[in-house]
């Protein structure tokens, strides 16, 4: 079995084009899974252009790919619209709700192409595109065990995780893991301790070879930030520590962190995860990178 993931944008609420952003990259959300012959894509932030782009450049036609949105906050789904497969009329989008009939992302994405805000309609596009579920407790697709989780985000926003014979990757942004964390008042006080994680979240990453999670901010960063919606990077470790994860991607970097910044943050993660005995190797998400699932 061959499994990659790969990631087309990993930075949160706004790109960030510019000299400071090169080395972790400015397009929004967008990763890549590939599973055997199956592509599967999370968000659709402006990478998702790239992505539609380099499919074409591999000679991917036609291209089927089911689509799984964490939210439809616009940093998440601003690059459907500049998806080339789905202008092509070969091409087959499956758009994926979270819950028995649920189609809601299906009907976001045609919003944003209203004429108000796009000049080229939903209906004029020349892939299908339609809609489907993971049911009431995921769904099997093309051999990949497909479950989702809700998270703690202004909407909310959901988690998904992806597994095939024993190979697991939780992709889970936009989530306030502080707001929710068992021990939230030993925590206040002593920021040191290991801070207990909701056990559907550790449950729901368990054993994972490899979590994707949002690391926006910094301990100094959440501090005016509480409530945003986006967790301390930080506090990702500490679930990945409690839910036996092999590697830890930090995501969904803040658009005023400049790439010295993030290093300074994941430096900052990898001592935590050291300090606390956690074996969880801890890396940056950046643009361009791809990894293979053993």
């Amino acid at each position: 079995m061959n499994f990659f993931v790969k990631f087309w944008g990993t930075r949160g609420s706004i790109p960030t084009p510019g000299s400071l952003t090169q080395v972790f990259g400015g397009n929004t959300p967008c990763i890549e899974l590939r599973v055997d012959d199956a592509l599967f894509v999370c968000d659709g932030g402006s990478g998702l252009r790239e992505l539609g782009l380099d499919l074409l450049r591999r000679g991917k036609s036609p291209v089927v790919a089911h689509m799984f949105f964490s939210h439809a906050h616009w940093d998440h789904i601003q690059g459907f619209p500049f998806f080339v497969p789905a202008f092509l009329k070969d091409s087959s989008l499956i758009i994926y709700g979270t819950s028995p009939g649920d189609t809601k992302f299906h009907k976001l994405l045609s919003g944003q192409m209203e004429s108000d805000y796009f000049p080229v309609a939903f209906g004029d596009l020349g892939a299908r595109v339609a809609p489907d579920d993971l049911g009431q407790a995921g769904k099997r697709i093309a051999g990949v065990e497909v479950r989702a989780i809700a998270q703690l985000h202004h909407g909310p926003s959901y988690g998904y995780s992806f597994e095939k014979d024993g190979r697991k990757v939780v992709y889970a942004t936009d989530n306030e893991l502080d707001l929710e964390l068992e021990n939230a008042a030993e925590v206040a006080a002593d920021p040191d301790l290991l801070r207990h994680a909701p056990r559907r979240y550790v449950e729901f990453c368990q054993g994972a070879r490899l979590l994707i999670a949002d690391g926006q901010y910094t301990d100094a960063e959440y501090a005016n930030k509480r409530t945003w919606g986006h967790p301390r990077a930080t506090t990702c470790v500490d679930l990945a520590i409690q839910a036996g994860v092999e590697q830890l991607a930090i995501t969904h970097h803040d658009p005023l962190q400049s790439d010295d910044k993030v290093r300074e943050k994941i430096e900052a993660c990898r001592a935590r995860a050291q300090r606390l005995g956690g074996k969880v190797q801890v890396f940056g998400a950046r643009e361009g990178m791809e990894l293979k699932i053993d």
